[in-house]
């Protein structure tokens, strides 16, 4: 029977990841369910294991705390009957990000007022010569 699937290293190239943090978000519960493998015993991802990765990278990506994630990942596994938990869980997150981008917008600002005084000053510069 043919495997299915991709392989750890197809898998981790297409999600720009390493094999050990694929392995390392299986062995840590941040996945939905233990990978599939084949009968030679190797890791087999399915879209739906690819998918899941990429979003447990995007939530890593953003800040979120290991422990929210797998935390997140628990409650998914769990089924329905705890979307208000999923729900309050995420907007959390969004808030914080939206924190943290707004914080970082605040220091874009000063950075293109200082680049702006530079550029104002070499046009001056290049004026007077």
């Amino acid at each position: 029977m043919p495997s299915t699937g991709q392989t750890i290293a197809d898998a981790a190239a297409a999600l720009g990841l390493t094999a050990d943090t694929l392995r390392y978000y299986e062995k840590d519960g941040l996945l939905l369910r233990p990978v599939p493998r084949d009968a030679s015993g190797h890791r087999r991802y399915e879209i739906t294991d690819l998918r899941w990765i990429e979003l447990v990278t995007r939530l890593r990506s953003t800040g979120m705390p290991i422990r929210d994630v797998r935390r997140y990942a628990e409650l998914v596994r769990a089924g329905e009957g705890n979307e208000p938990e999923r729900l309050a869980l995420l907007q959390a997150h969004r808030e914080e990000v939206l924190r943290q981008l707004s914080e970082v917008t605040a220091h874009l600002g000063a950075i293109e007022y200082k680049i702006g005084i530079y550029e104002d000053r070499l046009a001056q510069l290049e004026r007077i010569a």
